[in-house]
């Protein structure tokens, strides 16, 4: 039997049931990625980290997207290419975040935080975004 995490580890923004919006740029950034492309970058970070990626929320309605969140402060470093829309503390940006257990839908963790991982690293997640685009723009004919 595998042990349970303690919840004081887990950060005190995740709602203990349900889901519930958070402003972001208080806790953390977010960037939002919409539809297939969303997919595929979360997939290659979760690869490239050897599946210890950080916060990665998945909302199943809608375009589907996916929302990695980041360390508050840090989206705004970084020109974000189009598909990829950057919630930060200005402007009214709200992410859905879920509980860890329990019915949650329409969102989900598509990887959870750990105390050790609390956010999915920027700089990382932004390199493997762009390379994405640019892989796609090559198989375009």
């Amino acid at each position: 039997m595998e042990p349970k995490t303690s919840p004081d580890l887990m950060p005190s923004w995740i709602p203990a049931n349900g889901h519930a919006l958070r402003h972001a740029g208080i806790h953390f950034d977010a960037v939002r990625i919409i539809g297939l492309l969303g997919e595929q970058v979360a997939y290659e970070v979760m690869q490239f980290t050897d599946f210890r990626a950080g916060p990665i929320i998945r909302s199943s309605i809608g375009g589907r997207s996916m929302y990695f969140l980041l360390p508050p402060g840090s989206a705004r470093a970084y020109r974000w290419p189009v598909g990829a829309e950057a919630l930060v503390r200005e402007g009214a940006a709200f992410v859905g975040v879920p509980a860890l257990e329990g019915l949650t839908y329409p969102l989900d963790w598509r990887s959870r935080p750990t105390a050790q991982v609390p956010f999915v690293d920027t700089k990382l997640l932004f390199e493997l975004l762009n390379g994405v685009v640019e892989a796609e723009k090559c198989d375009v004919p």
